[in-house]
This record gives structure tokens, sequence and C-alpha cells, in this order.
């Protein structure tokens, strides 16, 4: 994180601004009006603009930048009001109390540098996480237009934040298969004599994987229907559970099947 703090680019070391000692979460901000791309040494001397423009706002009644950071295009976080300091750029008083604000030096839509750059959404992540360890900042991230009415922070910064603001680059989680019980079941019951109609539940066909992949089902008939040679292969796989009887008759039961899910990479809903 490349954290730039007041007394580094000309602002007193701390901020005036209310003293708090958490917040809910964090809202993402942008600019709102144009704005170009630029050389990093000059950043520092527009983020002392915008704290000089809202010190000049007399209707706001500003005491300091409204934000508690301002992240700019090369990534660094310039710190604003930093943390436990109550917000001023959130539009309500309640709003302010209840969230910190980041801001990007993000323009309005072909107002300029109107996308963030990846650096830049490296940028906000780390001034989150620096809200969070530093100033008691819950897991929520919004956008500015969240509980107030505004197009802030933009199309692309909100499309981002609704995705849950990822970092550039990261690989999304694994997705982990679902099998409804009730569903399989059903099918189990149901597809036997129906030798060549389309599967009646696509869960069947992850079913179906984990017994090939216990060498209980030939690949050719992993095919989504739960037919007789599939009966046989749950059976089987009943009887390695040591199941006996009824209790081995092919059709799924939520201990033999949560077991299987367990060994391939399942999960199990009723």
């Amino acid at each position: 994180m490349d954290l730039v703090r007041r007394p580094a680019y000309g602002l007193p070391v701390t901020s005036p601004a209310a003293y708090i000692a958490s917040t809910e979460g964090t809202k993402v901000h942008y600019l709102g009006s144009e704005y170009s791309s630029r050389r990093h040494d000059l950043c520092d001397d527009y983020v002392r603009a915008i704290r000089a423009s809202h010190l000049a706002n007399t209707a706001e009644g500003y005491v300091d930048i409204a934000y508690n950071a301002v992240v700019c295009e090369h990534g660094s976080v310039y710190e604003g009001r930093g943390p436990n300091h109550r917000s001023g750029a959130n539009g309500t008083a309640v709003l302010n109390t209840r969230h910190y604000s980041v801001c990007a030096l993000v323009a309005k839509a072909g107002g300029g540098l109107d996308t963030p750059t990846d650096a830049q959404l490296h940028g906000i992540r780390d001034a989150i996480e620096w809200l969070r360890s530093e100033g008691e900042a819950g897991d929520y991230i919004g956008g500015h237009r969240d509980g107030y009415a505004t197009t802030c922070p933009g199309a692309p910064l909100y499309d981002w934040v609704k995705r849950g603001a990822p970092r550039p680059g990261a690989v999304p989680p694994p997705v982990t298969p679902v099998v409804d019980l009730s569903r399989l079941i059903s099918a189990a019951t149901v597809d036997p004599p129906k030798r060549g109609t389309p599967m009646s539940y696509a869960g069947v066909r992850t079913v179906e994987a984990a017994l090939l992949a216990e060498g209980l089902l030939a690949a050719s008939l992993v095919d989504g229907h739960f037919g007789t040679s599939t009966i046989q292969a749950y059976e089987a796989w009943q009887r390695r559970l040591h199941y006996t009887g009824a209790d081995a008759d092919g059709i799924p039961g939520r201990k033999s099947l949560v077991a299987l899910g367990a060994a391939h990479g399942f999960t199990v809903i009723d």
C-alpha cells in the first residue's frame, strides 16, 4: 500500500472532523466532474485542490476535505480525514457517521479519465482495508448512490463495487456444485423406465461424475439420466459404505450422498 499521510502532501497532521469509533463499512465515490490523466507528481496538487474547494464551500460547512481517503490513477492512497473521523461526503449526517468514504480520481462519463485503472482499484482496496484495520470499518462496501440519490460513483466503479470490489486479476472462488436430494431421488425413481428421454435433473450428472471417479460407473453412462446402470453404481457405493438390505437399493439417501459429496466436492440440500 502506498499511503501518503497528510503532512507528506501539505495538510495538517490530523483532521478536525468529528471522532467516530467505527463504521458499518465504506462508500466508494468518484469526482463526478471532468478529470484528465496526469503525471503522478501532480496528483497531490489535485487532492489539495479538492480540499481547498471543500473548505471554500460555505453552504456545506466542510471542516476538511470531505473524504477519508483519495486514490489516484497510480494507486497511491492520500490520507484525507483518515480513520476514526466522520466522513463529509456520503450525503447525510447519518450516512456520514455510518460509513467512511473513499474517492477515486475518476471523471464523469466522457469527461476524461472516466474508468478506473487497475492500480487505482488496488488502491481503493488498500484504502478500504486500511480503514478496516485502523478505523474499525465494517465489511460493507457500497457506492455513494447506495442510500443517497446520486449517480456517484459512476457506472464502471459501481459495477466493480457490486461485484464485491475484487482486486484486479484475482481468481474467483470455485463454484461448489449443489445437489438437491429430493430431486435426485425423484430422478432415480422416474428415469429408469424412461430410457433415452432427456435428463430430468441436472444434478444427476454431478453424482454420476462422482460415481465415475469412484470406479463404479462407466464414462459412457455419465449422461445425466439416473437409469438402471446409475442405480446399480449407486448401490455399489452404498455397499462400499457398508449399507445392506433396503439401505443399499441404489436410491440415494442423505448420509450416503453427503459422503459422496464430501469425497468429490459437491454439497447436498434437502
